[in-house]
């Protein structure tokens, strides 16, 4: 994909292969490096070190890699910046660079829509025990096997003519599904870590012909697993982990010539010791939230996902309405600001932006159309003025300073900025002083 992107071919560093020393670009497994051949790049070889699934950065096998090149500067990039262990990617990075939501991706066009149909099986997890904060793998399992048959009427039902990707706790268990799959009708199959890398190549060739329409596995097909065609998940394995969840998810969210929507089987776990993730969790805003969400899926039984986001909104304006109009037949009495700031926050953070904030990001040399809201404007803004306060370059400088090749545009300052400028410019030699900024 960076070839593609970029025009520039990347070296591989993995396994049996080497990259070339002069690469402009090398693509690296983080365990090959880390465990083999870390000592034979010099600490100074990388100017910059780029991080997928950066939610990993604070583990000890990324440490070890950015503590050897350690004047590289370093990108993180993931869709889950959380983690379960709760350790703060803080310790690795220094700044959020830019973010965007789920459903600002979804409307944007950029993933696909996502419905919901909730599964009315009542699985009970509450004999299943815990270890280090999860649910045991071997005891889910136990639980949700009686339910095969169930679960495979279901998307038989409800994903007839989808391409279905199946996550389970076990492998046995995966391995099992897929067989009651074939025997129900389903070009299904069970993939697993121990097939050679050819047979997996295989397999998921097969799923992306089409030759296959489902595919079971235990945990496998998480990160790094790419087929845009899927367009239904079937998570037979609970979590509490957020992130874990996104993930599952996100191996259906992709865009791909046909695809209407990824559809999302999701099921009635019951559970008094665990809070567990669902669909509702991808894109609400608190817990009180999702949980509402999660009641609007179930009673609709199958919904888009932020058209169960927005009857929750409706719900919650109606509500408010309600509050208001009793509260002004009560007498007129002071009130406590605090208890109301939540809903300020967020009453004009979502408003658009106003014409001076308009106005003054223009002036800045700011694209409005990428300003989303007040809020976000009023953001911007205030980095703005935290870079003049420190004496740092201005917007429509720096992107001069990129467009020349500066080597750190972002970071210069005013002074060094207009000296670079004029060297660029040769504007002394011609007479010209630039105007006061």
């Amino acid at each position: 994909k960076i070839q593609f992107s970029t025009g520039l071919r990347p070296a591989i560093e993995k396994a049996d292969q080497h990259a070339d020393r002069d690469a402009p670009v090398v693509v690296a497994s983080v365990q090959t490096l880390q465990r083999q051949r870390l000592r034979s790049w010099g600490q100074d070889h990388f100017a910059t070190i780029i991080i997928d699934e950066a939610h990993h950065a604070v583990s000890g096998t990324y440490q070890c890699i950015l503590n050897h090149f350690n004047d590289a500067k370093v990108l993180g990039v993931t869709a889950t910046p959380d983690r379960s262990d709760e350790k703060a990617l803080s310790t690795v990075f220094e700044e959020i660079a830019y973010e965007i939501s789920l459903p600002d991706l979804i409307n944007a066009g950029f993933l696909s829509q996502i419905r919901c149909r909730m599964v009315p099986l009542k699985i009970d997890l509450n004999g299943c025990r815990r270890s280090v904060g999860r649910y045991r793998d071997d005891d889910v399992s136990a639980v949700i096997e009686p339910y095969f048959d169930k679960v495979l009427n279901s998307v038989a039902e409800h994903a007839r003519g989808r391409k279905i990707l199946v996550f389970l706790p076990l492998v046995s268990a995966s391995q099992r599904f897929a067989q009651m799959a074939c025997e129900a009708g389903f070009r299904a199959e069970h993939i697993d870590g121990s097939f050679s890398r050819a047979d997996r190549q295989a397999a998921l060739q097969r799923l992306k012909t089409g030759e296959t329409n489902l595919v079971s596995n235990a945990m496998l097909l998480t990160e790094g697993f790419d087929e845009p065609s899927i367009d239904c998940i079937v998570n037979l394995r609970p979590t509490g982990s957020r992130s874990l969840y996104a993930q599952i998810i996100g191996r259906g969210t992709r865009l791909h010539p046909g695809k209407r929507d990824l559809l999302i089987l999701d099921f009635l776990w019951q559970s008094e010791r665990h809070r567990l993730v669902q669909p509702a969790t991808l894109i609400a805003e608190s817990e009180e939230e999702a949980a509402a969400m999660s009641r609007a899926i179930e009673e609709a039984g199958e919904i888009d996902l932020g058209e169960a986001k927005n009857i929750v909104e409706a719900q919650r304006l109606e509500a408010l309405k309600k509050r208001l109009e009793l509260n002004s037949k009560r007498r007129s009495r002071e009130v406590n600001p605090v208890r109301f700031k939540p809903l300020i926050k967020k009453a004009w953070r979502d408003e658009p932006m106003s014409d001076k904030q308009r106005q003054a990001l223009r002036r800045a040399g700011i694209d409005v159309s990428k300003v989303r809201s007040k809020g976000h404007a009023s953001d911007v803004l205030g980095t703005l003025a935290e870079r003049r306060k420190k004496g740092l370059a201005t917007v429509k400088q720096v992107k001069q300073l990129r467009r020349f090749g500066h080597p750190n545009p972002n970071a210069a300052t005013l002074k060094e900025a207009s000296a670079f400028l004029d060297s660029k410019f040769n504007r002394k030699a011609r007479g010209f002083s630039p105007p006061n900024r």
